[in-house]
């Protein structure tokens, strides 16, 4: 994994809110789920479930549970933490 990556990753997270409001809430929570995120962030399900959706296409994050329609559980990757402790204590 590049810096060159590491740093795309981050310029894309932060270029729109919900992904950010992801990342603040991942930094908390070992494992997240989209209402759980939504609920607390004030977003909508679909919202925070579009952007879960984007993070995992980018594999920033893994679902635990991909054979369930609802209430997927989700955690970092390793390429995720890696992107989240370059962003830690500037964007997060």
């Amino acid at each position: 994994m590049t810096e060159d990556l590491i740093n795309e990753y981050v310029r894309w997270i932060v270029s729109v809110d919900r992904r950010l409001i992801i990342m603040e809430y991942m930094k908390k929570h070992i494992m997240v789920n989209a209402s759980e995120i939504a609920h607390e962030t004030q977003r909508s399900t679909q919202n925070i479930s579009r952007a879960l959706k984007e993070f995992e296409d980018r594999g920033l994050i893994e679902c635990l549970t991909p054979s369930k329609t609802t209430w997927k559980k989700y955690v970092l990757t390793d390429m995720g933490k890696t992107v989240m402790e370059k962003m830690d204590g500037k964007f997060i």
